[in-house]
């Protein structure tokens, strides 16, 4: 098919609930994907920082290929290789006991948000309620929303569940006042992805972890957009020297097939028995044997230190920016490879602009520009994004 019959076609077929250019995605290379007229993006928006080994790498798509011909599928009513290994490596490089494979950010965070309930339920106690930060996003299901700081996407669903409190980010103050005998647990991304790329202080995690203990709640770490890498380390939360009591994750995980985990201290863990939870796909065999070759790659390849070195790149080359245009653009975030761009006006004019080069980026929580890059980015390409936004903020 042709890309307007097939945009016509998506038109009928498709509910509309996204708004997307009038192209239509066809292979992928490294950083670069082709439509299906043959032109080329350099993809720096990375699937919302799903794709951190680029497109096609050949250790994700060999480890696809060979899981797909053995056992596609087997439910959790058995066991299964690839989902065992998982779990071992992802609790190998945590600080928590014991996984619990689901599909999406979302649907890991709703565990999360029911083991922390459940936990305390176990205790005798009536603890149920859960904090989350103003400007934070942990999925659009009816309880991730309910936790969702931003009222665009909660105002059609109104009332939402009335047992979560909105805190103000970075603001420790704010969070004490919303605790009461009734709090089960704080969620939190250490860095805002939706929100802007917002990064939390230490000072705040510190308290956070401080409260939690004092006050007997749960601390639940969000890392679906900030985890597996893309900060420079493997978590988010060593960069604070703060441990969660539940950590989430997802996006990356897979290398692009759907599958999220979240991960619980053992005291946390053991309140799960059989039947208190379940998936049909979650720790699906094929999703699991990606997940094994993404975490493989990202210590064979040292994409760690090199996202590291990427980012400071990064940082470098937009602060010159910056300086070119002070007037106009506010402010650079960067954590490793988990960057936004704060500029006055026009960012959705912006990443159109861009597409019209061969960039993908995208805008979010109003006017920062995101970018979350594969992290095999080089230099020469981050040179090219540079380039195109010069160009574009010079016409502004």
């Amino acid at each position: 098919m042709k890309t307007k019959e097939l945009i016509e076609n998506e038109k009928e077929y498709l509910m509309q609930t996204y708004n997307r250019p009038a192209m239509v995605l066809n292979k992928g290379e490294g950083m670069k994907v082709w439509d299906l007229e043959g032109k080329q993006y350099y993809d720096f928006i990375g699937g919302i920082a799903v794709n951190a080994l680029g497109y096609s790498h050949p250790k994700l798509v060999q480890a696809i290929k060979d899981q797909a011909e053995k056992l596609i599928h087997c439910s959790n009513l058995y066991y299964s290789e690839p989902q065992i290994i998982l779990a071992q490596m992802l609790v190998e490089l945590s600080c928590g006991d014991k996984v619990f494979f689901g599909n999406s950010g979302a649907e890991v965070n709703e565990g999360a948000i029911k083991i922390a309930v459940k936990y305390f339920k176990d205790q005798g106690k009536d603890k149920h309620k859960i904090i989350y930060m103003k400007n934070s996003f942990h999925g659009r299901t009816i309880a991730t929303l309910a936790a969702t700081g931003k009222y665009k996407y909660q105002k059609d669903y109104l009332p939402l569940l009335p047992k979560f409190k909105e805190t103000i980010f970075n603001d420790l103050e704010s969070v004490k006042a919303a605790v009461d005998d009734q709090v089960a647990a704080i969620i939190v991304e250490p860095i805002q992805g939706e929100g802007g790329i917002n990064i939390a202080s230490k000072e705040f995690i510190e308290g956070l972890r401080e409260l939690c203990n004092k006050k007997d709640m749960l601390l639940i770490f969000d890392e679906i957009q900030c985890g597996l890498g893309r900060t420079g380390k493997v978590f988010a939360y060593q960069y604070y020297n703060v441990e969660p009591d539940i950590l989430t994750l997802a996006k990356s995980l897979g290398g692009g097939l759907p599958i999220g985990a979240f991960i619980a201290k053992e005291k946390v863990a053991s309140s799960f028995k059989p039947g208190d939870h379940g998936t049909t796909f979650g720790g699906n065999p094929v999703a699991c044997a990606a997940a094994n070759a993404y975490l493989k790659v990202l210590q064979e390849e040292n994409l760690i230190a090199k996202c590291q070195e990427k980012g400071e790149y990064f940082k470098k080359k937009l602060k010159e920016l910056k300086e070119k245009y002070p007037k106009f653009i506010k402010e650079a975030r960067i954590i490793g490879l988990m960057v936004g761009l704060e500029i006055e006006k026009d960012g959705p004019e912006i990443v159109k602009k861009c597409l019209e080069k061969g960039v993908l980026i995208n805008c979010t929580a109003g006017n920062v520009l995101r970018f979350l890059p594969p992290l095999i980015v080089k230099e020469e390409e981050i040179d090219y994004l540079i380039e195109v936004l010069d160009k574009i903020f010079k016409k502004l």
